[in-house]
């Protein structure tokens, strides 16, 4: 390992492909899953899913746990007009639906949940979602007359850990891994925190006030980037002091 090399701690698990990447700018990632996803298998939620198949609906999904929760209960694909988060979700959902079926997609909840407002219509409308979903976007639907309905399809459980290495930089997805993490942890003010969205950065700000960088991409790759141009441009500005 080279004496140089950054630390850093990313509190879910990383495709091998952009872990690499980071060794490649002399960072060194430690995937530590500080929650983990469980699917919703009770009678009544899967009646739910299944009923709704049969319908028109206009469906929301912000997360890929929701899509994956929902499409293992098809028998086969439903006619559904389909909002969503970008990145990975919306790649699960044109995968599943095709993409004719993504009416609109958007890199946060608030930008979403404006596409939903300006493309009102008659159909019934339903948030698959966590249980521990943000306000977000259905107070923002709510202030606008648009009504929705609810269903949980997994929760999310916290697996805390208590972290003893020292590291530069924490890289969080959610608020959830947000809470997880300093039920057990206290850091240093000058470790860097990269948040992806202000929800999981405001978050961040109830229990630090370290420098936190946000991403407002939902992907695994541009919170890396975010991680490599930081350093980098840390390592250029040493290099002419």
């Amino acid at each position: 390992m080279q004496l140089n090399k950054i630390e850093i701690l990313c509190t879910r698990p990383l495709l091998e492909n952009i872990i690499a990447k980071a060794i490649e700018n002399d960072i060194n990632i430690d995937c530590i899953p500080f929650i983990r996803s469980e699917t919703i298998s009770g009678h009544e939620v899967i009646e739910a899913i299944q009923s709704l198949a049969a319908k028109k609906i206009t469906a929301i999904f912000t997360s890929l746990n929701a899509v994956e929760a929902v499409i293992t209960r098809f028998s086969a694909k439903p006619d559904w007009e389909i909002f969503c988060i970008g990145g990975v979700t919306k790649e699960e959902i044109v995968n599943f639906f095709g993409a004719n079926a993504v009416k609109g997609s958007a890199r946060n909840a608030e930008t979403l949940a404006e596409k939903i407002i300006a493309q009102k219509n008659n159909d019934e409308i339903v948030f698959f979602c966590g249980d521990h979903r943000m306000e977000i976007l259905p107070r923002i639907l709510s202030a606008n007359n648009i009504n929705i309905s609810e269903v949980i399809v997994y929760k999310t459980i916290h697996i805390p850990h208590i972290i003893e290495k020292n590291y530069e930089g924490i890289i969080f997805f959610s608020p959830s891994a947000v809470h997880s993490f300093f039920t057990e942890n206290t850091i240093p003010t000058d470790i860097v925190l990269f948040a992806i969205g202000k929800t999981t950065a405001d978050s961040i700000g109830t229990y630090v006030s370290n420098n936190v960088i946000i991403s407002e991409w939902p992907r695994q790759e541009e919170m890396v980037e975010k991680v490599i141009d930081h350093f980098s441009n840390i390592k250029q500005i040493n290099k002419r002091l």
